[in-house]
């Protein structure tokens, strides 16, 4: 990590020799091997993206001084390292589209959000694809019937056969054919950003930028748009999507030859939202039942709601006699309950205590009725304390936290953890428990128990809406404090 650091150092006064830098911050892994780190200059900020992956770094480089030329809302580079594994971009902010929505709810101002967004996702489709150089895309140049089976069949493995759910496998075999073919014969095609969704969507003073299109391809407009309004998290209300489904159709014809036809748009459009829902659905399952992820796990109902809602209310213009029974299955209440989460009422009696410990000074007792409880070894995890720039801080402080996430084996640790303890409080609040005690210790209850008695204190709360009682017993002295 140093040296990647060093070599941030050296790039950025490579191009920028009269400005000095502050700091620079290791931002959070994100679902890819690509590192991301915030640089505070004395004039501004930037971001310094590292990544081993050069044909992916090409590839993004390319496309992005490409929709540059023509004026599209992309991140400015500044400046690339010679063997293109490291380069700086402007920085857009931290606020994307998502978390707008998540602030301010379903308001006109983040309404309007969404039509820009889709104005320029016409821009970006049409007037980028122009003259783009596809030989660029990462797997295939063109999204067609090969990657729509692909998506069904993600569906199929990583979800559908989880369940355990009867069905003829050959017709719906038959079924993912057809429907498929039916969708390859779309009507003129364009870029395709393939992972469009309100995350890589970036709003900076009220304008929106894009992020993360290395991925992209030609393949049909409707797509990207069902990837936006069907995006299970954001859960738009039914009138946006159908309103914002016009006003898109509306900005990429005045970009076309000639205008789209809003009734054949339509049609392949609704086949499409249900290509993505599948699609998100299968990842979900790749993520949260095989991987055990819980942020995964907790929108696996979402999506089935929103699959719910497309399977009762609109057509997809194909009769797909086994596929149609298959997606009532996975919809049905039953279905949909196995995934919901147990949530305390204020009538809830449990109380969760989570602690943190050092196993030097001696472990907290439970003065309850229970009698005890869970204890977590942190011990073989890598300490942050062996060095020297985190010996003074503590698990709650971003540095040790950055590091821990980032160059420790913690995420898996934590996962584990979540899947076991998860089991007693749900079943806890379901029996009508008072209390559960789970307690972390490490060497000097400093870093790594800190940091994961707050983690997994914060998972209770959002994941079960129960009480959780929190105590540091090195950093806090023994007191507890209500979270």
């Amino acid at each position: 990590m140093l040296d990647i650091l060093q070599q941030i150092r050296d790039l950025f006064y490579s191009f920028n020799p009269n400005e000095s830098i502050t700091d620079i911050d290791i931002l959070p892994a994100s679902g890819s091997d690509r590192r991301y780190f915030r640089i505070a200059g004395s004039g501004q900020n930037y971001i310094a993206t590292y990544n081993t992956n050069v044909k992916e770094n090409l590839t993004f480089l390319e496309f992005t001084k490409h929709f540059l030329q023509n004026g599209l809302p992309v991140p400015e580079i500044y400046k690339t390292n010679s063997q293109f594994t490291l380069y700086i971009q402007e920085d857009l902010g931290t606020e994307t589209l998502l978390n707008v929505l998540e602030t301010k709810g379903f308001t006109q101002e983040v309404y309007d959000l969404y039509r820009q967004t889709l104005t320029e996702l016409a821009r970006l489709q049409i007037t980028g694809g122009h003259n783009l150089d596809y030989d660029l895309c990462l797997t295939n140049k063109e999204f067609g019937k090969q990657a729509i089976l692909n998506d069904l069949l993600y569906f199929k493995y990583y979800f559908l056969d989880t369940l355990k759910l009867p069905y003829d496998k050959q017709a719906l075999l038959d079924d993912f054919d057809a429907l498929a073919t039916y969708l390859t014969f779309t009507e003129g095609k364009h870029f395709l950003f393939r992972d469009f969704q309100s995350r890589n969507v970036m709003v900076r003073n009220g304008e929106v930028f894009f992020i993360d299109y290395q991925g992209g391809m030609r393949g049909a407009l409707q797509y990207d748009v069902a990837s936006l309004l069907w995006q299970a998290k954001a859960n738009l209300p039914a009138e946006w999507k159908e309103s914002l489904l016009q006003h898109y159709i509306a900005s990429a014809s005045a970009l076309l030859p000639q205008p789209i036809d809003p009734n054949i748009f339509t049609g392949q459009y609704y086949g499409y939202v249900l290509i993505r829902l599948l699609q998100v659905l299968g990842a979900y399952g790749f993520r949260g039942l095989f991987e055990r992820k819980a942020h995964f796990l907790s929108s696996i109902p979402l999506a089935l709601r929103n699959l719910h809602w497309f399977r009762e209310n609109q057509k997809i213009g194909i009769k797909l006699s086994e596929f149609e029974k298959v997606l009532q299955h996975v919809t049905s209440p039953e279905v949909i309950a196995n995934f919901e989460n147990v949530r305390a009422t204020p009538d809830t009696p449990l109380v969760v205590k989570v602690c943190s410990f050092s196993f030097k000074k001696g472990q907290p007792t439970d003065t309850t009725d229970n009698g005890g409880g869970f204890v977590f070894d942190c011990r073989g995890i890598l300490n942050p304390g062996r060095f020297a720039e985190y010996k003074q801080l503590t698990g709650r402080d971003k540095p040790v936290k950055d590091f821990l996430e980032q160059q420790t084996r913690m995420p898996e640790f934590l996962n584990s953890v979540l899947d076991i303890v998860d089991i007693s409080v749900e079943d806890y609040i379901k029996r009508g428990f008072d209390s559960l005690m789970v307690s972390f210790g490490c060497t000097g209850g400093q870093h790594r128990s800190v940091y994961a008695a707050d983690a997994l204190a914060r998972h209770l709360r959002n994941k079960f809406g129960v009480q959780v009682e929190l105590c540091h017993m090195v950093q806090d002295a023994k007191n507890w404090v209500n979270s």
